[in-house]
């Protein structure tokens, strides 16, 4: 099913848009910052709607590259699906509030928390170049399913720049490089993908028929992706999550500024 009045100019500009939100979301996340603002374009699409079908194209996306790293990289999925399974639920829970949290609030902090992770990870050229764990055992995985908990909640309610915080997390508070960070973050992206779907889905939010095409699109572009960062390495990882980070914080401020900042001068 497709949207009434969605013409063909419209719906190359999504296919392009998917295609490259999904090679963008193969290296380190932050895909949803081309992709969404693209759907909210498609005329007769609720926000709600164009969120949820978002989720069906992003998924188809973001699984094809999680199957690219786990051939080329193999990252240990002791870690990555209890991290994954919590942040299904984070994000089922977080997508059933989505429409009663202020999001202009959610902005004004990520944009903030994002000045910093750019920061950190610009004054600290070694970060990520090799594994090198900060916590073993329980502690180990008990960070990493509080990293589930709040990125999955986060990306069930708003989402911009899930991948790129799940990577961040990964390598700063984990240990990991950026490789195998980003190998990992997409296996949990997929789980906060599908988690949000699970609430989406029953409330007949999504259109199929535009969704899947988005996803063919992610697909095309989730496997370039993966495939680039796998053959080039963490210091690619590193250069390109610091050029999405810096394009995140711009196009998250510009919508705090003139939603919020602006009308109050």
């Amino acid at each position: 099913m497709l949207p009434e009045g969605l013409t063909t100019p419209v719906l190359l500009l999504v296919l392009l848009a998917g295609l490259t939100a999904g090679f963008v979301d193969a290296v380190v996340g932050g895909g949803g910052l081309i992709q969404l603002p693209v759907m909210l374009l498609v005329p007769g699409l609720s926000p709600v709607q164009a969120l949820a079908t978002n989720k069906l194209g992003a998924i188809l996306g973001t699984t094809t590259s999680a199957v690219t790293f786990y051939r080329r990289v193999r990252p240990d999925l002791r870690t990555a699906l209890p991290m994954a399974g919590i942040a299904l639920v984070a994000s089922a829970g977080g997508a059933s509030i989505a429409a009663l949290l202020p999001t202009a609030v959610f902005k004004l902090v990520i944009v903030v928390a994002l000045v910093g992770i750019g920061a950190f990870t610009l004054f600290r050229p070694a970060l990520g170049e090799v594994t090198a764990l900060r916590h073993t055992g329980r502690r180990h995985h008990g960070v990493a399913a509080g990293v589930g908990l709040v990125i999955g909640f986060y990306d069930g309610v708003l989402g911009p720049g899930t991948g790129s915080f799940l990577v961040f997390a990964m390598v700063s508070l984990l240990g990991y490089d950026f490789l195998a960070a980003s190998a990992k973050a997409k296996i949990v992206n997929c789980a906060t993908n599908l988690g949000a779907l699970l609430f989406f889905i029953p409330h007949g939010s999504v259109f199929w028929g535009l969704g899947l095409l988005l996803g063919a699109a992610n697909i095309v572009g989730g496997y370039l992706g993966a495939r680039t960062a796998t053959t080039r390495g963490s210091r690619f990882i590193r250069v390109f999550f610091l050029v999405v980070v810096t394009v995140l914080i711009a196009r998250l401020g510009w919508d705090v500024w003139t939603e919020e900042l602006r009308p109050r001068l």
